[in-house]
């Protein structure tokens, strides 16, 4: 079982061209995204989170049972949901505005124990930037690494929510000794500085790197391999770097290459066909509106 730790919240999309243009409300959040394209990709998954008891929190949980993760463990509140505003430029890319004051996931607390049968445990987005619950999620994150959980990180940088850059990006190197995985944008590495051949020195296994309809690129102990992005008419991105994120894991699971020394071993040949596993199921999502990953019989 691949668990997914972080937040769940509401993306209020445009319909349309303009600052006052209708707003649609849909599930989403970098994490909670993650997990319905794993469900989706058939990996049995576990979501472990802070969910409000508001409708859009009763929302959530109900979009990832639809696609059959495990929620038992989501802790719940009755703070209101976060909202994240949308706005997308011609070429479909996302940015956000957040409503983040009091709502129910920054309370997220460290839980008693994993599920039994965790691989692997993937973190990332605002959950790592928003206190009291980024300390708690990182907490797990260290305990999980201590215990041999293979560790999946994608920091998803939300410039405009973290106060203090240079504290980020120092807590960012902090955690790479507990990563096995890092997945990151070539927007998010021209953030955070640095290179993929330091991040690596510092702890991760593999280095995943996304380049837009480029494609993706993976560094690790035996090279830097690439593939090319999947051609596709764009409708946005929401939810691609998410896709990406679920893919690699589902691909690297059923290599049963969930851990350090299993996927460093990887060849050329074995990265081109999970890094291209990857590049296609991004296309599916990047071809249709909202976060809407693709189900495995959509790849075969």
């Amino acid at each position: 079982m691949i668990v997914v730790a972080g937040e769940a919240l509401i993306d209020l999309v445009p319909e349309a061209a303009g600052a006052l243009a209708a707003l649609s409300p849909r599930l989403g959040g970098g994490p909670y995204n993650t997990a319905v394209a794993l469900g989706r990709l058939g990996v049995p998954t576990a979501f472990c989170s802070r969910v409000s008891d508001d409708a859009f929190g009763a929302a959530l949980l109900a979009g990832l049972r639809t696609e059959g993760v495990d929620v038992s463990g989501v802790q719940r509140g009755p703070e209101p949901t976060t909202l994240a505003v949308a706005t997308l430029d011609e070429g479909g890319s996302a940015g956000y505005s957040f409503y983040v004051e009091g709502t129910a996931d920054r309370l997220f607390s460290v839980p008693a124990k994993l599920p039994d049968a965790v691989g692997a445990i993937s973190f990332g987005t605002c959950s790592l930037v928003l206190e009291p619950g980024a300390s708690a999620y990182e907490e797990l994150m260290r305990s999980a690494s201590g215990e041999g959980v293979f560790t999946a990180l994608d920091p998803n940088i939300r410039a405009g929510l973290i106060a203090d850059a240079d504290a980020y990006r120092a807590r960012f190197r902090a955690w790479l000794p507990y990563v096995a995985l890092l997945k990151l944008s070539e927007e998010d590495a021209a953030w955070l500085g640095g290179s993929p051949e330091e991040w690596l020195a510092s702890g991760p296994s593999a280095v995943v790197m996304t380049h837009g309809g480029e494609g993706l690129s993976v560094t690790t102990g035996r090279g830097r391999f690439t593939v090319p992005g999947v051609p596709v008419r764009v409708a946005d991105t929401i939810g691609a770097g998410d896709t990406v994120n679920a893919a690699l894991l589902a691909a690297l699971s059923r290599r049963d290459a969930l851990s350090p020394a299993a996927m460093a071993a990887l060849d050329e040949a074995a990265w081109s066909d999970i890094l291209g596993y990857a590049a296609r199921a991004a296309a599916v999502t990047c071809s249709r509106p909202g976060a809407q990953p693709p189900y495995a019989s959509e790849l075969e």
